[in-house]
């Protein structure tokens, strides 16, 4: 297979990349670097001992810490490159499995060969320490040593040998005496020559030098000072030998004292004795000497230094590993960048990113590869471009429809009347809120459900005998009025039930179109009973008056005639006038109906016209039990004094008829703020309203007392309705009955 061509690659990395790669080229040139001035250092490591003595054991300790700071950093990339393998091998990122093969590949390939070299070598640079430090060598050395030594040692002695010969001789002729100093000059040269000495000295007991002989054949060299410690130690009966350097040469003292012939231990003068020790000789015993010290501190530093060697082959071993690991990575990187790349940029594709475009860089079978893949996203890029045009014209048509819809949804929502449409399967599709608030449905519990489950089963047989209609007319609409009840009133709708079909005349379901035709037809119906009482009122109130007149004139005339034995005149002239009163009130009421007075709202407490109509039945029905709770929140807005006071009289009224003698009548007041609405309840406790009764109590001449005109609540649900109010009936827990009045608390509102 043909590797790619890394190193062109790197014209498209990333900057961070990039850095990171400078990085870890210069990390590895440092180690290099280090290693090699570890190596080097450690091959001198004797020459430099040699120079410097004392830095010896440091130097050795500093190669070796050096060596394992190297060890320790080469284990670290080592073992972070396996990691490294690890981690992308288990996080599957795309490439880990060929990149640790061959990273595997190249370790493998390299450490057999490594371990053999690295246990070669050790064996060897054992062996070869080992030869380093060999008995013989080290025996060798220490007898160079000892013959240097001995010569010193035999040089002192005879020193101090002719020292004493020369002391013994001088006390026993008693040369020191004046008279004998020629013969103690001419023995001191003699026996100088004899020797071959250096420098023989004789001075007194009193420090004199007395007499010097000096041999020309060896260089001058130092005299003894007369004053020296080494004279006056001498006086004092001792005998020694000192070594003093002169220059490069050393110099040999031979220092006995002369003691006296007539006291032995009275010392009257010293002999010194010089041996010279030429310069070549005292340099070679100076390098046998350096030698043997050297040795013996080398061999200190044996293991050190062995241990040392060891560690250099265990960096050289370990960097070879870290190259062939640091090879197979970037060898592997190089295969598998690309591969990597080709995938992340796929994945981005599947994302829906088209506009991906790889660089490349090489003419390989990846280079083909990413060309192949650069021209699969051109392409999907121009489809991409033609669906999003198609998708943007069907996005037009869709908005166009969208609106068309919410338009026909405004229109549903704000048409007065109701629409239902209802597919071929009888399933409801559609309802605007007109229909779900007079049909009084839940919203959420409408579409998409059957409408036998939705509509009350009252009302099916309504719904069937109209589809039976639609189907036997063999008409796409049709038109009927029905009437249905809800659980307090009676609606009269007018309906209008239409087919659907689509262009091939196939049935896809039905339209309800429904108007709520109840209250105007309560309007027509109020109208009627208007223009009745208004006639009935001017045909009865006519011939009334003259009734009334007579009856009375005819009781005033022909009363005393009767006597107290035959009631029946005065029973029916006193009849005649009761009825003709009633008839009065009943024209009355008639022509109240007929023309209901025009509102005159104005700024008023509805707690205090509730509480003014309340007095008048409070003493005139004390056997009735009265109670009010007013709302003190509720503010003073505007409305008809009068006219709502004769509404409160009017449900008073009806309230004192239902509960009788010890009954109780409540009336309350609220005020609810956020709604702007006034409430007044009137609550009994008496005998209730009949259900059937309920949806026509508020009609004209509808009542269930026997007495009644019918009158009362339908003038009370006028003027609740110029008011623009609503009233309602319910059942009072546990029984009796609650009359509702609501009024919209409008415009300017002063509180109370």
């Amino acid at each position: 297979m043909k590797i790619p061509d890394i190193f062109t690659r790197s014209s498209a990395t990333p900057p961070a990349e990039s850095r990171k790669r400078r990085r870890e080229w210069f990390f590895v040139f440092a180690l290099f670097a280090l290693v090699f001035l570890s190596l080097r250092y450690q091959t001198k490591l004797f020459s430099l001992t040699t120079e410097i003595p004392l830095s010896g054991n440091i130097l050795v300790l500093a190669l070796i810490n050096l060596n394992l700071l190297l060890i320790i950093i080469c284990l670290f990339l080592v073992f972070r490159n396996i990691f490294k393998l690890w981690m992308e091998r288990r996080g599957a990122i795309p490439g880990a499995k060929l990149r640790s093969k061959l990273v595997l590949a190249f370790v493998a390939l390299s450490l057999v060969p490594t371990l053999l070299l690295f246990l070669v070598s050790a064996g060897l640079i054992t062996s070869s320490i080992e030869n380093w430090f060999n008995r013989q060598i080290e025996e060798a050395i220490e007898e160079s040593l000892e013959v240097t030594q001995t010569y010193y040692k035999n040089s002192a002695s005879n020193a101090l040998y002719y020292a004493e010969q020369i002391s013994q001789i001088i006390k026993e002729q008693k040369l020191l005496n004046e008279e004998n100093l020629p013969a103690l000059n001419d023995l001191i040269h003699l026996k100088q020559r004899e020797y071959n000495l250096g420098v023989v000295e004789v001075f007194s007991s009193t420090n004199e030098e007395l007499v010097r002989a000096i041999n020309p054949e060896v260089p001058p060299a130092e005299f003894t000072d007369p004053g020296s410690d080494s004279i006056r130690e001498a006086l004092q009966g001792n005998r020694f030998t000192r070594i003093s350097p002169i220059g490069k040469a050393d110099l040999i003292r031979g220092i006995v004292p002369v003691y006296s012939n007539w006291n032995p231990n009275d010392v009257v003068g010293v002999v010194v004795v010089n041996y010279y020790v030429p310069y070549s000789l005292v340099n070679k015993m100076k390098e046998i000497n350096h030698s043997f010290e050297q040795y013996r501190n080398a061999k200190l530093l044996k293991g050190r230094i062995q241990t040392g060697y060891v560690l250099s082959l265990l960096l050289i071993s370990l960097v070879i590993i870290f190259l062939a690991t640091w090879a197979g990575f970037y060898l592997a990187r190089g295969i598998t960048e690309p591969l990597k790349e080709l995938a992340e940029a796929t994945n981005r594709v599947a994302d829906g990113n088209l506009d991906v475009n790889l660089r490349s860089s090489s003419h390989d079978e990846i280079g083909s590869l990413v060309n192949s893949f650069n021209k699969m996203t051109s392409d999907l890029r121009q489809s991409q471009q033609t669906i999003r045009q198609a998708n943007l014209e069907l996005q037009t048509s869709n908005q166009e429809l969208e609106q068309r819809r919410r338009y026909m949804e405004i229109v549903l929502a704000n048409v007065t009347a109701g629409v239902i449409s209802i597919d071929n399967h009888g399933d409801i599709t559609t309802i605007n809120k007109f229909a779900e608030k007079l049909l009084r449905l839940d919203p959420t519990r409408i579409v998409g459900r059957n409408f036998r489950e939705v509509l009350d089963p009252e009302h099916l047989p309504v719904v069937r005998d109209l589809l039976r209609d639609l189907i036997g007319s063999g008409k796409d609409t049709i038109r009927r009025q029905i009437s249905i009840n809800l659980s307090d009133r009676r609606l009269t709708l007018l309906v209008n039930v239409t087919t659907l079909k689509d262009d091939n005349q196939e049935f896809m379901g039905t339209v309800v179109v429904f108007d709520d035709l109840t209250e105007l037809l309560k309007a027509q119906r109020m109208a009627a009973w208007r223009e009745v009482a208004k006639r009935i009122a001017h045909e009865i109130k006519n011939p009334l008056t003259p009734i009334q007149l007579s009856a009375q004139r005819l009781r005033r005339r022909y009363q005393g005639r009767f006597g107290d034995d035959d009631p029946v005149f005065d029973e029916c002239t006193r009849m005649i006038i009761k009825q003709v009163e009633e008839l009065k009130t009943l024209v009355n009421e008639f022509s109240n109906f007929a023309r209901m007075p025009a509102s005159n709202p104005a700024m008023h407490d509805l707690n205090e016209v509730v509480a003014e109509a309340l007095v008048l039945f409070q003493e005139g029905h004390r056997a009735i039990t009265f109670s009010i709770h007013p709302d003190a929140t509720l503010p003073r807005f505007s409305l008809d004094r009068e006219q709502i006071k004769r509404v409160v009289i009017n449900l008073l009224d009806n309230a004192v008829a239902a509960v009788g003698p010890g009954g109780t009548i409540e009336l309350a007041t609220s005020y609810n703020q956020p709604l702007q609405l006034a409430t007044l309840t009137v609550s009994d406790n008496g005998c209730g309203i009949p259900e059937e009764d309920k949806p026509r109590l508020f009609e004209p001449y509808f009542s269930t007392k026997k007495s009644g005109t019918g009158l009362g609540l339908a003038i009370v649900s006028t003027i609740i309705s110029d008011h623009n109010g609503y009233i309602r009936v319910r059942d009072n827990e546990p029984h009796g009955t609650r009359f509702i009045v609501e009024l919209p608390v409008a415009g300017e509102i002063q509180k109370a």
